[in-house]
């Protein structure tokens, strides 16, 4: 779990990276040493964008690549100027911008033997997901339960978001399971 600061420094290290790309088309330049050594340590977030409660842009990392708060930087830009459902964010639409960081755990293999064993085993709420299947891919964050709470709904709606049919199944569909700590703030 993160400290409210720790929490608070990556909030405003992504509101200010969303400002900085406004003026200069990039993400804020990170200077490691200005952060403690937790926030410096490799980690995958995504950060969700909302305005008036509808979505306005979603980029993350699912592995750990780069230090926490570079990804929080990058993804915090590439959610407001270059999520492709959506045109590059305008200043005006800062006000009342909700920015919402979702630090993931490293995604785990589940193991199953059938659709129905993979559901059962399922924690709505808890669980995000990743699915890999013929060279396709997609995930959905725990917080996608809130509108999807049923696990068979949860698991359809991510096949098509990978791109994949519906009802598709396989033997070599792989599925891996994460978890993530969130947290958020309403810009003014």
């Amino acid at each position: 779990m993160f400290t409210d600061e720790e929490r608070k420094q990556l909030l405003n290290l992504a509101e200010a990276s969303i400002r900085y790309g406004l003026i200069h088309q990039r993400p804020q330049p990170i200077i490691l040493t200005e952060y403690p050594e937790r926030l410096r340590q490799p980690g995958a977030c995504f950060v969700t964008l909302k305005r008036h409660g509808n979505l306005r842009g979603c980029i993350g990392s699912i592995e750990a690549h780069r230090p926490l708060v570079e990804d929080v930087a990058h993804n915090a830009w590439a959610a407001a100027f270059i999520d492709n459902r959506f045109p590059p964010l305008a200043s005006s639409e800062l006000h009342e911008l909700e920015l919402d960081i979702s630090v993931l755990t490293s995604p785990k293999p589940m193991c199953f033997s059938t659709e129905s064993d993979l559901l059962a085993q399922l924690k709505p709420g808890v669980d995000g997901l990743v699915i890999e299947d013929e060279g396709c891919s997609g995930t959905f964050l725990p917080s996608v339960w809130e509108s999807l709470p049923k696990p068979a709904d949860f698991l359809c709606h991510l096949k098509m978001k990978a791109g994949l049919p519906p009802d598709h199944w396989s033997n070599t569909v792989q599925i891996s399971c994460y978890q993530t700590e969130s947290f958020g703030e309403t810009l003014s």
